[in-house]
């Protein structure tokens, strides 16, 4: 009768711990999210990479400042470089005045110097060096200013219409804004476009004469699956970071900014991977996004239409002659809606043909976001070579020649053609 009571008493007292403990579980979470609400820096999104499904976002075209992760977009400009032969990765680039003097953080080039490509790529990004940021600039632009235009017309080429860049390490520039839903762009772009490269935001540290370096990006160490890609902090953005992690056969791409501290930040970010690959396909925390906003395309590993991204350039807007129809078209809707080729809506607007499939898609998605519509991209061939064509279809042609002109204002090229279907 009496172990009965004991018995009794103890249960009663472990369900209150528990129930204190939940208590205090759900006043922590309550914080948290509470401090993301008043945090005006915080800006984040989520995405399936095989898909392009988002899964969380929270700001997410809002305009921030990058950072350091302004220099995925130097490492995207020096990959190309490599990648058209203008360098190898044995090119010793020249240490200027200019990038001596850059502030820290860095690896203390002196005026004079040389260094390598294959060795500036481990400093930018785990070191993230300012001065090697400037030497890359540099070499690839002649003069920072003139790399920064460089990166800012790289990012109109990529769908990142909410990026201008004017330096190329990050460092503070009122001028230099980005979104967290452009970072994922460029993110996706650099592990697509070049992935003979990626290995290298894995890095987690590198040796420059006799001293040796270790990462900012302790996601790579700390959180399963993390395999890059970049970090970035000045006083002004908060601590930002862009992650990529794999589990199993499936990838989520994220980009966490304004964090009040460095573990804050990893903790958000930690947080979010976990959500996104348990299924919960959303954080509601601090989101003021759009709700008709849209996550990148990117083309699936698998699609035959999915070409190297190599040299790609639009190629003139006009309609293409005696093209020949090669697979069946893939459509992008920026709102569901159905196709419907009729009388009252039988006009189109040609937004370009590219070499590549996945350009013709990043161009499209990025027209979806100014004109809601639905895009069909077709494959097409004219003599004997392969081209990409995105349209924006069934509309009628007050609508196609109203939406040209609202390209035309984002200095986007367009035609508006009448339908063939």
């Amino acid at each position: 009768m009496m172990n009965g009571i004991r018995q009794t008493v103890i249960l009663k007292r472990m369900g209150a711990g528990l129930s204190l403990a939940l208590i205090v579980l759900s006043m922590v979470l309550l914080a948290h999210a509470r401090t993301v609400h008043a945090n005006p820096r915080h800006a984040s999104i989520a995405i399936d990479a095989e898909s392009g499904e988002v899964l969380h976002e929270s700001n997410a075209d809002a305009s921030r400042y990058p950072a350091s992760l302004t220099k995925m977009m130097t490492l995207y400009l020096l990959f190309e470089a490599l990648e058209q032969r203008k360098i190898t990765l044995d090119s010793r680039m020249p240490v200027s005045a200019h990038a001596a003097q850059m502030p820290p953080t860095k690896i203390n080039l002196q005026i004079g110097d040389t260094l390598s490509v294959r060795d500036a790529i481990p400093a930018l990004i785990v070191r993230s060096a300012n001065d090697v940021a400037a030497v890359v600039a540099e070499a690839l632009g002649n003069t920072e200013m003139h790399f920064a235009r460089m990166m800012t017309a790289k990012a109109r080429t990529l769908g990142m219409h909410s990026t201008t860049f004017k330096n190329a390490s990050g460092l503070p520039d009122h001028e230099q804004k980005t979104t967290a839903r452009d970072l994922i762009t460029l993110s996706i772009r650099l592990m697509k476009d070049f992935p003979q490269y990626y290995h290298y935001f894995s890095t987690r540290s590198f040796s420059h004469q006799g001293t040796v370096y270790n990462s900012h990006n302790r996601m790579i160490s700390n959180t399963r699956g993390v395999d890059g890609l970049k970090t970035g902090f000045i006083r002004a953005s908060g601590f930002n970071v862009a992650t990529s992690a794999k589990r199993g056969e499936r990838r989520v791409i994220a980009v966490v900014m304004g964090g009040p501290t460095a573990a804050s930040r990893d903790q958000y970010m930690s947080q979010l991977l976990e959500r996104s690959f348990s299924g919960e396909k959303t954080i509601q925390l601090a989101s003021n996004s759009s709700p008709t906003s849209k996550a990148p395309v990117i083309a699936k590993k698998n699609s035959p239409a999915a070409p190297s991204a190599k040299n790609v350039r639009p190629l003139k807007q006009s309609p293409e002659p005696a093209a020949t129809i090669k697979t069946a078209r893939t459509e992008l809707r920026a709102q569901p809606q159905k196709v419907s080729f009729t009388r009252n809506k039988s006009w189109e607007i040609q937004i370009g043909s590219y070499n590549a499939h996945d350009r013709a898609q990043a161009h499209a998605q990025a027209v979806t976001r100014w004109v809601p519509g639905s895009v069909v991209i077709t494959e097409v061939e004219v003599s004997n070579r392969k081209f990409y064509r995105a349209r924006l279809v069934g509309l009628q042609e007050n609508q196609a020649r109203s939406a040209c002109q609202n390209l035309s204002r984002q200095k986007m090229e367009c035609l508006v053609v009448r339908s063939h279907g």
